[in-house]
């Protein structure tokens, strides 16, 4: 499933093994009636391999959609949500080589048929912890948060003997051709699905959803991120099932039989009507295959162009990979948007433009029939322009949002210095708060504060989402014109700016990703040009292994990592080890963020323009060989000619009518 799509086609379509002992016809005209086995067997082929890239590219954009809500639903820190973004390619680490190597020449279809019955139990897999674990319990203020009562967030030192950890305890918490379009139509169903069940709570189906306090848009609402991994671990299965009922090969048409043309199946795949039943013949040719297996290593490895086409891509893919999967939760907490529009806005805008980028891509190489070179050129300058794009993402940034004694002082002055006193100020030193709580209340001066306790609240009134607090004395201190020291549930949205910020956000980023994806079939061709016919097929496994395997599993883990390094506030789990982040710094995330992309785009434009050279360097060497053969060959030829002349003269008489005319 990892090689090419037409590889797989090409190759089921063209082998013409029969068994033994099965007649063969042949008739120079072949009836419709004979055909129409070939073409239907075809067909179903196409259809279920079609089926396959589409579940496949499903579950992978639905794994890119739930990053945020796998965080906070088990309270672990980007970094390792990092890890299991990049164990989804762990497993081809150690079959996509063989598979690439041996898959060609085995039975192909039960071989794609067994890897879609390990993909959708594995996906199945990911959904099992929502249904041994306990409920979801979220962070919110006060055990008696249902009650209409007046009653005080701030316990007073003087009237209550309450240490902070009973305190702690007492919160109550609830709980190709149409095979690639396929391929890329996969991942928008994936992010839309994502999207839908984001909407859902987590725990939907088994909680009363009239005691939830929180909505979609709080930062601690989790979607029901299991409901998705059901239903792609179930298209997963039904895709396997037309391949067990497939043969190996089909009969290859018989006016195509005699044809001159070197396909690569009929170069690396040998094609004697041999019975390949025989078990000792299938050993012969397997031991036979895995002598030649270094060989063809070396022989790939030693082509500097593919060489320097597979670093430049890995490098390339290390930044789309890494912006990719954190692009949800960079819309979450640079725009302040929710889980479900930014994977709604990634499925409907970002990947249809990457469909179309790579749809013209292809048009442009076809309809100007650019050669080799030309489609290194188109790699490179789509790489340049849509990384040059991307540098216009840094001015397109929304400011932190005011919180107290973590981006503003409790007077509403910035900047603030960050430490781990931070959170207690004058106003809110009489009150026992726990500084690792995190139950975030806007004050009517537009400022967030951690939680009511630490605003210093009095009184509140009101229950679940529509709670008042009152009497707020830190509040109070940074009052708005009105004077009023009141607050309410929830976080402050972001200043007035950031939705027309995010609007240039979407538009830049759709432009860029038409743009970089705009020289993925040139590169696609490049890289099948610079390789001999006899190893595409292996070629295409090493550069599939590398990218996932080099790119696809380190760089959500580093990426992660610097994110982290952005965290201003954690949250902590109820044994007292730190969880997920509660709150970034908006400036230093998004200069990591887009930091680190860039410069490893850049590294690829790099690796990209040597790839250009070496293939100029090595055009220019054949057409000079070639160039030096041909008139070679032209000298040798007129003077086989000459001699053949000089004979001709010999033999016959001196002269004779017409003699000069004729010669």
């Amino acid at each position: 499933m990892d090689t090419s799509s037409k590889e797989n086609i090409q190759l089921f379509s063209k082998n013409s093994m029969q068994p033994v002992g099965r007649p063969s016809f042949k008739t120079e005209y072949p009836s419709s009636e004979e055909k129409q086995p070939c073409c239907g067997e075809l067909k179903v082929f196409l259809g279920a391999l079609s089926f396959v890239y589409f579940a496949k590219a499903l579950a992978e954009g639905y794994l890119k959609s739930t990053i945020t809500q796998i965080e906070r639903r088990f309270d672990i820190p980007s970094s390792l949500v990092g890890v299991i973004d990049g164990s989804f390619e762990i497993g081809n680490l150690l079959v996509i080589t063989f598979v690439s190597y041996f898959g060609a020449k085995l039975h192909r279809p039960k071989i794609i048929g067994a890897g879609c019955l390990i993909m959708g139990v594995g996906t199945l897999l990911i959904a099992m912890p929502q249904f041994f674990m306990e409920q979801y319990r979220y962070e919110r203020y006060s055990p008696f948060s249902n009650s209409t009562f007046s009653i005080s967030p701030c316990f007073l030192g003087s009237n209550s003997p309450l240490p902070i950890s009973v305190m702690e305890k007492s919160q109550s918490k609830i709980n190709n051709g149409c095979v690639q379009t396929v391929a890329i139509i996969g991942p928008i169903f994936g992010f839309l699905l994502g999207s839908l069940c984001a909407k859902l709570y987590v725990d939907v189906g088994f909680v009363n959803l009239d005691h939830i306090t929180i909505t979609p848009k709080d930062p601690q609402w989790v979607g029901a991120w299991w409901l998705g991994y059901l239903i792609a671990g179930s298209i997963s299965l039904l895709a396997a099932v037309p391949f067990w009922y497939l043969p190996k090969s089909l009969p290859r048409p018989r006016r195509r039989e005699d044809s001159n043309s070197s396909s690569e199946k009929s170069k690396f795949i040998m094609d004697d009507h041999t019975d390949y039943q025989t078990p000792l013949g299938e050993k012969a040719k397997i031991m036979e295959m895995a002598r030649d297996f270094l060989p063809s290593l070396k022989s790939l490895f030693g082509n500097p162009v593919y060489f320097l086409y597979l670093c430049a891509s890995t490098v390339q893919f290390n930044s789309l990979f890494g912006m990719v999967t954190y692009k949800p939760k960079y819309i979450e907490q640079q725009y302040g948007q929710s889980s479900s529009k930014a994977n709604f806005v990634i499925g409907l805008i970002n990947i249809p433009a990457v469909a179309f980028g790579i749809f013209s891509g292809g048009i442009v190489m076809k309809k100007f029939r650019i050669s080799v070179c030309g489609a290194a050129k188109l790699y490179l300058g789509s790489s340049v322009l849509g990384y040059l794009l991307f540098l216009s993402l840094f001015a397109l940034g929304c400011e932190n949002s005011d919180v107290a004694g973590l981006t503003v002082s409790y007077q509403g002055t910035k900047p603030v210095s960050y430490h781990e006193r931070a959170l207690f100020s004058d106003c809110n030193s009489r009150c026992k708060c726990s500084e690792t709580k995190w139950e975030p209340m806007c004050g009517a001066n537009g400022i967030t504060y951690a939680s009511a306790c630490l605003a210093g609240c009095q009184t509140s009134t009101g229950s679940g989402k529509t709670t008042i607090f009152n009497n707020c004395t830190c509040v109070g201190i940074a009052a708005s014109k009105s004077g009023n020291s009141s607050g309410m549930v929830g976080r402050c949205q972001k200043d007035n700016g950031c939705p027309k910020m995010f609007l240039y956000f979407l538009v830049i980023s759709v432009i860029t990703s038409y743009t970089l994806s705009l020289g993925g079939i040139p590169g696609y061709i490049l890289l099948l040009r610079c390789i001999k016919p006899q190893l595409k097929s292996f070629a295409l496994g090493i550069y599939t292994l590398a990218v996932r395997v080099l790119a696809g599993i380190p760089a959500p883990v580093y990426f992660g990592v610097l994110i982290d390094t952005s965290c201003l506030k954690w949250g902590f789990k109820r044994c007292g080890s730190r969880g997920s982040c509660r709150l970034y710094d908006s400036n230093a995330f998004r200069h990591m963020y887009l930091g680190l992309t860039m410069i490893l785009g850049t590294m690829s434009i790099f690796l990209s323009t040597a790839v250009l050279f070496t293939l100029k360097k090595k055009y220019v060497s054949k057409h000079r060989s070639f160039r030096t053969k041909r008139e070679r060959t032209m000298v040798s030829t007129r003077i086989r000619k000459e001699n053949c002349t000089t004979s001709d003269h010999l033999l016959q008489p001196s002269y004779w009518p017409g003699k000069e005319t004729q010669l």
